[in-house]
C-alpha cells in the first residue's frame, strides 16, 4: 500500500509538512473506500487472511 500511495504523490509539490500530511490522509481515506484495491494489494503478498 505504501508503494501505491507513493506513486500517487510522485509529481506533487507541497510547501510544508501540514500540506503533505493532509494530502496523505486524503489519499489513504480514498484507498479505504476501494476494497478491490486493498484486496488486490493483500493478495499480492501471498498471505492467507482467512481466520483459523
Amino acid at each position: 500500500m505504501w508503494s501505491h500511495l507513493k506513486r500517487s504523490l510522485a509529481n506533487l509539490t507541497k510547501h510544508n509538512l501540514e500540506q503533505l500530511t493532509a494530502l496523505m490522509k486524503a489519499r489513504l481515506k480514498r484507498m479505504q473506500y476501494r476494497p478491490g484495491l486493498i484486496e488486490g494489494l493483500m493478495a499480492k503478498t501471498g498471505f492467507d487472511l482467512q481466520p483459523l
